[in-house]
């Protein structure tokens, strides 16, 4: 296969060449993963799989003057100043996003069947190369390339700039998954690509309001993806409004708009908590131990366990994790409990002619609500409507969308942030999308990438202060470049 640019006028490749991307992905095999695997699903009894998330912001802080500084990534500026806060950290969050690289091979080479699923950020990508760590790079083509190391680990696609979903503008969050996908495949390959069949949303935020929610998974339909990685307490059962009976199993995870268009796609759950030390301590393997296979759709199964986790935030995830990762992986090797990934997983259900219509169905959470007081297909309006009579009725409900932590909104409280970016995201639209400019156009890929830059959730998550003032003036330069 042909390899795609890495920069482009000193930018990283993240547009242009949709076609060629989008047949790679059209033409990928059925089986990427299970015709490498060494495990016996028809054996085991259960299963357990972890991922790890990694992402560093870019920020203008290359120099003094906010308005003139290079746009950096964040572990630049902590490398370059150590002795402010927790910055102390930053030579140990460069190891993390290496130390897999290292682990692995280890493993393997000692005869283990180690797993693993990575998420990086597209700006923690680009912070690495342009701060002189290619090496980091280079050291995870190996195992994204390597057929020794490959069938081991499964990258999952997300957000190019770490955008949550119910707050980022739908037509920007389909930039993001695009631009992830153009800049995986000029870093590792298109071939590695391929193998991207999972998503990884960023802070786990499923949009629950019916139209935002439905063009969030037909984006990732759309972009080819087989499956998301969902948080427990995000969706609901249709029918009574709780929570998945079968957290350990697969769902099916169907969206539905106000004018009655549905569209679904294969939910991996993850279990609730969001706590570090549930990887770091490798306790949804313990959890998995303690399952037996299940009945499901005429086949018996074995149920997985799938939790995520900041692969560098916390002591624990710093220090406890590798060895403890080892000494799983070692026990885990061979037994009726292996390490898997999703992917290789889902991959051996279909195998067995289990289908994506055998799946039990969700929807986001408080939908429920929504279709017992709204005709489909009444339209927006009426839709906005409903949700109004129903916030006013019922303090709890809410149509921002769920996150890792139930309690925090991505919309409410920071407006600051979002009245610029909202400016910035339609300027862009009418400026560049609206007129249909070639995603090879210099100026085009510029304010891409700044855009994309300015819609991180770190934004979002600080809210006030200088992390505000970057985020502005990263919408600043945004405009500037369009107009």
């Amino acid at each position: 296969m042909s390899q795609l640019e890495l920069y482009i006028n000193d930018i990283p490749n993240i547009c242009g060449s949709e076609q060629l991307i989008e047949e790679t992905i059209k033409s990928r095999p059925e089986s990427v993963y299970l015709n490498n695997s060494d495990i016996n699903f028809n054996s085991i009894r259960s299963a357990c799989a972890i991922a790890l998330h990694m992402h560093q912001p870019l920020i203008p802080a290359g120099g003094s003057d906010l308005h003139t500084a290079a746009l950096i990534g964040n572990l630049q500026d902590m490398m370059e100043h150590q002795d402010i806060g927790d910055n102390h950290n930053a030579p140990v969050f460069l190891w993390c996003y290496r130390r897999m690289a290292e682990i692995i091979p280890q493993l393997v080479q000692e005869g283990k069947s180690p797993r693993v699923m990575l998420e990086y950020s597209g700006t923690l990508f680009h912070g690495l190369w342009q701060m002189g760590h290619q090496d980091v790079i280079e050291e995870l083509k190996k195992i994204t390339c390597d057929p020794a190391y490959y069938p081991k680990i499964e990258w999952l696609g997300a957000p190019w700039g770490h955008a949550v979903a119910p707050s980022t503008p739908v037509q920007d969050f389909r930039l993001h998954v695009k631009a992830w996908q153009h800049h995986f495949a000029a870093l590792f390959g298109l071939e590695a690509l391929q193998r991207v069949k999972g998503f990884s949303p960023s802070e786990m935020a499923l949009p629950n309001h019916p139209d935002v929610a439905y063009e969030y998974v037909k984006t990732l339909v759309d972009c080819g993806y087989q499956w998301v990685l969902i948080q427990e307490h995000t969706v609901e059962h249709p029918d009574s409004g709780h929570s998945p009976e079968q957290p350990h199993l697969p769902h099916r995870l169907v969206c539905t708009n106000s004018n009655g268009d549905s569209v679904s796609i294969i939910a991996i759950i993850k279990t609730q908590g969001s706590d570090t030390k549930l990887v770091a301590q490798m306790q949804p393997y313990y959890e998995a131990q303690g399952l037996q296979r299940q009945d499901f759709a005429g086949h018996s199964i074995p149920p997985i366990v799938t939790q995520i986790a900041d692969g560098e935030n916390g002591g624990v995830m710093m220090n406890e994790f590798p060895p403890k990762f080892q000494e799983v992986a070692n026990i885990a090797t061979g037994s009726d409990t292996p390490l898997v990934n999703a992917s290789e997983y889902l991959e051996y259900l279909f195998s067995i002619d289990i289908t994506i219509d055998d799946l039990p169905i969700v929807q986001p959470i408080k939908q429920k609500q929504i279709w017992e007081n709204y005709q489909v297909g009444d339209g927006a309006e009426k839709l906005e409507q409903v949700i109004q009579k129903l916030k006013q009725e019922d303090h709890q409900f809410h149509m921002e969308g769920g996150s890792w932590t139930s309690e925090l909104s991505w919309v409410q409280g920071y407006d600051d942030v979002l009245s610029e970016m909202e400016k910035t995201s339609s300027v862009f639209n009418e400026l560049a999308l609206k007129p249909g400019v070639d995603t090879n156009n210099p100026d085009y890929r510029s304010a891409l990438y700044h855009l994309l830059s300015s819609q991180t959730s770190c934004y979002r998550y600080w809210g006030q202060g200088l992390w505000t003032d970057y985020g502005r003036e990263i919408c600043r330069r945004t405009r500037e470049i369009l107009t």
